[in-house]
């Protein structure tokens, strides 16, 4: 796909310095720019790669004053950063605009679907499945039985969501998500074997949810394992049975929420967190990479360490952790002083 900078400057509503006509078929860094792409300057420290830059268009600020000749054409916009990934959603909105169903694919007599339907090859629409308008849903996927899934959605290539599991509008479900898989229930017997709980909830996200590549979320015991509007979840994360997770809580890889565990709006957690369930994490909490968390947290904390403490008592202890070699040490000096003394006595 091929954009002017006429075109890509009313998408943006930014003015143009240099050849309207000049067209762009990729993207670039601004300090590996070459003929025919775009790229952005945001950052002051990259300012001197403008100069240099072969990209055939520049996003830039409206108060850049070039101080040097420019062979880049600029398109002056109030905000570079933001107008630049305004820019990625809609070349991502235009990349993913494919309408069909491709074949093979199985689609129930009972499944119903919007406008502006895409179902890519080897994919499967079980019963009662409900398709809301302008979804996409790539090769490969696998849809239970009465799922309903809004408008607007992106299903990659692999991802499986099982059935009864509810998914709202603008949602982003990425390869090899699996949504729905049972909860981990089992219960240990007199002859120490583990007999299984049966797991007859289901799985919601609300809208504007975004699930990682490989990630899990589980389907609950009874009731439902639900995602608030807004949560975002990285890579290879693990949502156990009946977690709920408020709005716009942001969630890095590899993190591990044990089941029944309820965590709050706003919330930023880190890579590689582990939390143990049946307990209640608050509003804007903020949690360390790899800390452990096995207690109920209040709104606002921060908290680093396995088990995790308050971020300030974190850091003022670790002053203490990385000397007690040094501690120990002296700790041995005065002791053989004391009792060198002693023995004098």
């Amino acid at each position: 796909m091929k954009f002017t900078a006429t075109q890509i400057a009313g998408i943006l509503e930014g003015e143009i310095e240099g050849n309207p006509q000049i067209a762009v078929h990729k993207l670039s860094k601004i300090e590996e720019g070459e003929k025919g792409s775009l790229t952005f300057l945001a950052n002051p420290k990259y300012t001197a790669y403008i100069y240099s830059t072969k990209a055939s268009i520049t996003i830039v600020n409206k108060d850049f004053v070039p101080e040097q000749t420019l062979s880049t054409t600029l398109i002056k916009v109030e905000d570079a950063y933001k107008s630049f990934s305004k820019l990625l959603a809609y070349y991502n909105q235009v990349k993913n605009n494919k309408i069909g169903v491709e074949n093979p694919s199985y689609i129930s007599g009972s499944a119903k679907y919007g406008e502006g339907f895409y179902l890519g090859a080897f994919s499967y629409l079980g019963e009662n499945v409900k398709i809301g308008d302008n979804v996409k849903i790539y090769p490969n996927v696998f849809i239970g039985d009465n799922v309903n899934i809004g408008n607007d959605v992106i299903v990659f290539a692999g991802a499986k969501i099982y059935s009864e599991t509810v998914i709202g509008n603008n949602c982003v479900i990425h390869g090899g998500a699996i949504i729905g898989a049972d909860g981990f229930g089992f219960t240990p017997n007199s002859n120490g074997e583990y007999s299984k709980v049966p797991q007859t909830g289901n799985v919601i996200l609300e809208d504007n949810v975004d699930v990682g590549a490989g990630t899990t979320i589980d389907r609950a015991t009874l009731g439902s394992t639900i995602l608030r509007r807004g949560v975002k979840l990285d890579n290879q994360i693990q949502i156990a049975h009946n977690v709920e997770i408020g709005e716009h809580t942001a969630i890095a890889a590899q993190t591990g929420i044990a089941g029944s565990t309820k965590i709050g709006k706003n919330c930023l957690i880190g890579g590689q967190v582990g939390i143990v369930g049946h307990i209640t994490i608050g509003d804007r909490v903020r949690i360390q990479a790899q800390s452990g968390i096995g207690r109920n947290i209040k709104s606002d904390e921060v908290l680093q360490g396995s088990p995790a403490l308050n971020y300030g008592d974190f850091n003022k202890s670790y002053v203490h952790f990385k000397n007690l070699p040094k501690l120990v040490n002296q700790i041995s000096t005065i002791q053989k002083k004391v009792e060198g003394e002693q023995n004098e006595q």
